[in-house]
């Protein structure tokens, strides 16, 4: 919420913002240096680690894996090394309603470096995610997002996708369900951030049905621009699916909308877990 103060001479001062913290901070708890040197020390290491060496591990399997199927197994199993390390519990409610022997669009809302990790382990089925191509400059990481099968898109310059859109249609289509991430990067405070355009178009070009993911504790866990780990229960909340069935392009914005709402009732419910 803006405030505004009037000043003498009848000036209004510049307004106000109060910002709305972690939306799902715990109450009470607090990370003080013991967290920071554990995080530093311990956990960070280790996660790096992990990158390392099944980077390196999966690098022949990828040589031969056009598929992506056996480099996803990597990426699980470095993902679940991740989750057992951050000591952080996960809740995954919602999942159960969905058929999962269907592909669908799961669209998840971006907080977080550990996101990924979340969703490796506790989908318990093969996908590809859709990254931006910024991410190829990683390394290691940026090796194994372009080998494994994922959908890079540039998002300045989309026409320049044209093949790995009509790749990734062709897979939808063919039975393998697709992450995106519709706000197309990480949120900078923790709150669900405006869908880009076009965000579903694979969805309603494959007419697959879309699952809307909200990511709880990601953010409070591990922001943007720090490598301090603050250990945390989590939690996977997965909503119901919203048909495609029958939309065109011109229905974009408004199965965009949709999703948004569906996500934002999602993640701003009050969460289930504490410490």
């Amino acid at each position: 919420m803006n405030s505004s103060v009037e000043v003498e001479g009848g000036a209004e001062a510049a307004p106000v913002v109060v910002p709305r913290g972690s939306p799902h901070a715990i109450p009470g708890k607090k990370h003080g240096w013991l967290s920071r040197s554990r995080s530093y020390l311990i956990l960070d290491p280790l996660i790096w680690l992990y990158t390392l060496v099944l980077g390196i591990l999966a690098l022949p399997g990828g040589l031969f894996d056009r598929s992506g199927r056996r480099l996803h197994w990597f990426s699980r199993a470095w993902s679940w090394l991740i989750m057992k390390t951050v000591l952080s519990p996960v809740k995954v409610s919602g999942l159960d309603r969905i058929d999962t022997s269907k592909p669908h669009v799961y669209a998840v809302n971006h907080a977080s470096a550990i996101d990924i990790p979340v969703l490796y382990v506790y989908l318990p089925f093969q996908f590809r995610i859709v990254f931006k191509k910024e991410l190829l400059s990683y390394p290691v990481v940026g090796w194994q997002l372009k080998r494994s099968g994922q959908v890079c898109i540039d998002q300045q310059k989309p026409t320049n996708s044209i093949a790995a859109i009509r790749s990734a249609v062709k897979s939808l289509k063919a039975g393998m369900p697709l992450v995106i991430y519709p706000e197309g990067g990480r949120t900078p405070d923790g709150e669900i951030k405006p869908f880009l355009p076009g965000a579903f178009f694979l969805a309603i070009k494959a007419q697959v049905d879309i699952v809307p993911v909200a990511l709880v504790g990601t953010y409070e866990l591990l922001p943007m621009d720090t490598y301090h780990i603050k250990c945390r229960p989590l939690e996977m909340r997965v909503g119901e699916p919203i048909s495609t069935a029958g939309l065109k392009m011109r229905d974009m914005e408004a199965v965009s909308a949709r999703v948004h709402k569906a996500m934002e009732d999602l993640y701003y419910a009050p969460a289930t877990l504490s410490t």
